[in-house]
């Protein structure tokens, strides 16, 4: 006589096959490869807020300046603003005058910091309030106004 197979127990699950696993990773990498440039970019223009309020603020104390004094430069005991303790510091960015101020001129300069996302962008104002910017590869330089998103044309 003889004896019938026993039948097999399926045993459970404990755990995903390679597969799977793949398949997830596989998800997460396009995942991140679409979503860290958009949030790069996303931080980038936050910053350059700073630079853009920074050099509003640095040329509104220029022109308080000049009404005070009839001269942008420093005038006995009042000391030019962007010639105060070299600069100003603007969130990541650095507020200073591009060139010494003169009687009747000046450029005001915010220059993004070395070791930060906006390394490479410098945005610039004078006292006719002629807005330009420097912008590292990528983004668009422009001679007649403030880029603060990637794409954006110059006008």
């Amino acid at each position: 006589m003889t004896v019938p197979p026993r039948p097999r127990r399926s045993r459970p699950s404990h755990g995903f096959t390679l597969i799977e696993v793949m398949v997830v990773v596989a998800i997460i990498g396009i995942l991140a490869a679409i979503a860290y440039p958009s949030y790069r970019e996303y931080v980038i223009r936050g910053r350059l807020v700073d630079a853009t309020n920074g050099l509003s603020t640095m040329r509104a104390d220029m022109e308080r300046h000049f009404q005070d004094n009839r001269d942008y430069r420093t005038v006995g005991a009042f000391v030019s603003p962007c010639l105060r303790n070299g600069g100003t510091q603007a969130g990541d960015f650095l507020i200073t005058c591009s060139a010494g101020p003169t009687l009747t001129t000046y450029t005001l300069r915010a220059q993004g910091g070395a070791a930060t996302v906006v390394n490479g962008f410098q945005l610039f104002v004078d006292e006719l309030d002629q807005r330009s910017t420097l912008a590292p590869a990528g983004w668009t330089s422009c001679a007649t106004r403030w880029i603060t998103k990637k794409g954006d044309p110059c006008l």
